[in-house]
């Protein structure tokens, strides 16, 4: 795990430059460079993609898309693609936009020319279904994966409309039982989580990286990978969930010391009730 607070020391790693599988995590870098090539005239947003029968992962995968149209032969607006990839993790879809990018070399390539280190991916979808040792060669670094997420609030290289599509993208309507699973009512966390299947009792992933909303406005980002974990899986997501509100809870200290670093080199007297109601302190 890794964290990042702008303007604070938080610091939550726990082996940031591990390798653990992401898994449905490389959706996001995968639509960001996607949104990259829309920006540069390759694609459009509204264009028709065509969702080939041979694009199907067979017999079962989780796909909202294949489940629709389960023998394929239809064309899909790109926009709809992106979105099912990064709001539904639909697996079908992010195959799909992975050969329109032009493949794994082209996403490492483009994370790469943004400075961030710790990504790889080799293998699709539908060869993580075919082998499990596949998802292995598919990782993230924690430290990476926190870079990105940085990289994405604080300087994206997204127009700003395209950036906010995909953070409403990754902020769901409903909670999930992972970064936001014991965070208070309210906070909405931008995230992309990533499952694999458990295979004789051991759960190679169970992931989410997110960017967690202070009532300050900046956004903590974190990452999260529990590997090869033999718990349930409400344990490994309840894990997840105790550690971003550990994360949270320190980040609104952090906060807290800001204001009051502040108020003591100001020549104003700070006043209990001029302080932000989330503030823990006061001068």
């Amino acid at each position: 795990m890794a964290c990042s607070l702008p303007g604070s020391a938080l610091n939550c790693d726990l082996e940031p430059k591990a390798h653990p599988p992401q898994q449905s995590v490389f959706k996001l870098p995968l639509v960001l460079t996607v949104l990259h090539q829309v920006e540069q005239g390759t694609f459009a947003l509204d264009q028709p993609v065509r969702f080939l029968p041979q694009d199907r992962i067979l017999p079962h995968v989780y796909s909202p898309l294949q489940e629709k149209y389960p023998e394929g032969g239809v064309d899909v607006p790109l926009r709809e693609l992106l979105r099912l990839a990064v709001s539904l993790s639909d697996n079908v879809a992010a195959d799909i936009l992975l050969r329109l990018a032009g493949g794994p070399a082209v996403v490492n390539a483009y994370l790469a020319d943004l400075g961030i280190r710790g990504f790889h991916i080799e293998d699709n979808e539908a060869a993580l279904h075919r082998d499990v040792a596949a998802q292995y060669r598919n990782w993230f670094e924690p430290a990476g994966a926190v870079q990105l997420l940085r990289r994405i609030n604080d300087k994206s290289p997204l127009s700003r409309e395209h950036n906010e599509l995909l953070l409403a993208w990754m902020t769901p309507t409903d909670r999930t039982h992972r970064l936001d699973g014991d965070l208070p009512d309210g906070v909405r966390v931008a995230h992309k989580s990533g499952t694999s299947d458990v295979d004789n009792g051991v759960a190679h992933a169970t992931n989410d990286i997110g960017l967690v909303p202070l009532p300050d406005g900046r956004r903590i980002a974190i990452a999260v990978f529990v590997t090869d974990a033999t718990a349930d899986q409400s344990t490994r997501e309840k894990v997840i969930a105790r550690i971003a509100r550990a994360v949270y809870d320190a980040g609104l200290r952090a906060a807290s010391r800001v204001i009051t670093s502040v108020c003591h080199r100001s020549s104003v007297l700070c006043h209990p009730l001029r302080m932000p109601s989330w503030s823990s302190s006061h001068c």
